[in-house]
Order: C-alpha cells, then structure tokens, then sequence
C-alpha cells in the first residue's frame, strides 16, 4: 500500500480525533464525539494494519482482540465517576508507547548505519540500492537508508523530543491517576528546591538534545528520559488533587501531536 493512502488516512483520523475532542466539552455533542474518536481510531488501526511494513497479521488480530477485549471490560466496570482516572490511566500508556517507539526508531538508525557501513566500495547509485534491496531491511530501515545527514538529524530530534513528551505524560499520568484513585496524598507535595528542580531537569534535557544531536549514542537519550521521568512525577505532584482533573486535558494537546509520527513509526517498524 502506498504511502499517499497511509498519510491521508491518518490526517483524517487525526481531524476526527480533533473533532471528538471538540465535541466532547458539550452534553448534547458529547455522544457524537464519541463516535467521532471511535471512527478515527478504527481508521488509524486500519490504515497501520495494511499500509507499508504490513505483516504478522495473526499477532495483529491477537492483539487488537486483546486489546479490545480488555478495553471494553474496563470500560463496563468503570463508573462515570471514575472517568477522570480511566483517562489518567490511559494517557499513561499513550506516553510510554511514544517512549518505547522512539527508542526503536533510535535502534533502526544505528541498524542501518551499520549495514550502510559494510557496503562494498565503489557501487554505483543503482548498485547501491541493488545491495541495499538484497539486505532485507525493514519498511523503515529501508526509508532510513535512502535519507541524507541531514534528514538522519531531523529524525533525531523528532525522536528525542517524542520520548521527552511521552516521558512526562507518562509518570505525570500516573501520578494523576493515582491522586485521583486516592492512592496517593491529594496534598500537593513539591521536594526541596521546587520548581527548580524541573528547571534543572529541563536544561539537563536540553543539553543531552545537544549531546545526543552530535554523537547520536544511547546515553544523553537514557540521561533525558530519566529527567522527562522526573519532570512529569515532579511537576504533577505539585498539584493538588482537586486540579487533577485538568492534566487530560491539558496533556491532550502534546498526546495528539505525538500521535502522528509515532504511530507512523511504529508501523513501519514493526
């Protein structure tokens, strides 16, 4: 399946994710919302299942079922009351699925520059792509193979900035369930320092965007994501649990953007 298919089908999905959201503020729009959001997920599932990188079909239809099965049995048991942290809960894994592509799209990189690396010398173009095709790379092993230095360095920093964002939401996700279930203190609680301690985290983070900028090693991504980790447990739990509330929506927003590129990632990946 071409690329064009793929990419429109997730723009729409994405409008229809827009449109969900929108509706979703009002009673009488809310019901239509929601069928806005299934439709755009339902299309986004299809479009990864049976764009480029399609394969494994079997465990695709396990884990769909799966996941299916697990989201309706949570959805029946939750009351409307408990919405709030079900939303949480779910955010929380939206990040740590962002975390986990975006070290796989690290991975692919180093793959790939491995294999670009024991290419014979002197190939022409067309020998070139010839030698690449007979590696057997993957759908976006294969895209990576095909980019410039400089494209290679955008998708770093798409990357790196994908696991900074999924980092946060995830813990500070967490912690918001967790204030909104009553397992943790709904006090809001800040370690010595405050709001310093996310400054100092934060421009630990911009350096490693540096670091990992020119080197491209695993390390200043490993130091980043324990800062996001600490960013997002740190700065919700300087919230009180009566604001709980307002970090889905809030999060909302960064989840959406995050959606795209990664879900384009993953899919071609796997």
């Amino acid at each position: 399946m071409e690329f064009g298919f793929t990419t429109a089908a997730y723009v729409v999905a994405a409008v229809l994710f827009i449109l969900s959201l929108g509706g979703l503020s009002g009673q009488e729009s809310a019901k239509r919302a929601v069928w806005y959001g299934i439709v755009g997920m339902a299309l986004a599932v299809f479009a990864t299942i049976i764009g480029p990188g399609a394969g494994l079909w079997l465990l695709s239809l396990i884990l769909i079922a799966g996941g299916g099965a697990i989201g309706y049995m949570v959805a029946t048991r939750v009351q409307m009351t408990e919405m709030p942290q079900l939303v949480a809960a779910m955010h929380s894994l939206v990040g740590l699925a962002a975390v986990f592509v975006g070290f796989i799209a690290h991975l692919e990189i180093g793959n790939v520059a491995s294999v670009m690396a024991s290419a014979p010398s002197g190939l022409t173009e067309a020998g070139l792509q010839s030698w690449l095709h007979d590696q057997d790379l993957g759908t976006f092993a294969a895209l990576i193979a095909h980019k410039t230095s400089v494209e290679i360095n955008i998708l770093r920093v798409e990357l790196f900035l994908g696991i900074f964002i999924g980092a946060v939401t995830f813990t500070g996700s967490v912690v918001a369930y967790g204030k909104l279930a009553g397992k943790l203190s709904s006090n809001a609680t800040k370690l010595p320092g405050g709001h310093l301690l996310n400054a100092g985290a934060a421009a630990l983070s911009v350096i490693c965007l540096i670091w990992y900028f020119n080197t491209g090693g695993f390390f200043p991504l490993f130091v980043m994501t324990l800062a996001a980790l600490f960013i997002g447990y740190h700065l919700i739990m300087g919230i009180g649990g009566a604001d709980m509330p307002l970090w889905c929506p809030c999060s909302t927003p960064t989840r959406g953007g995050r959606r795209r590129p990664s879900a384009s990632r993953l899919a071609t990946t796997f």
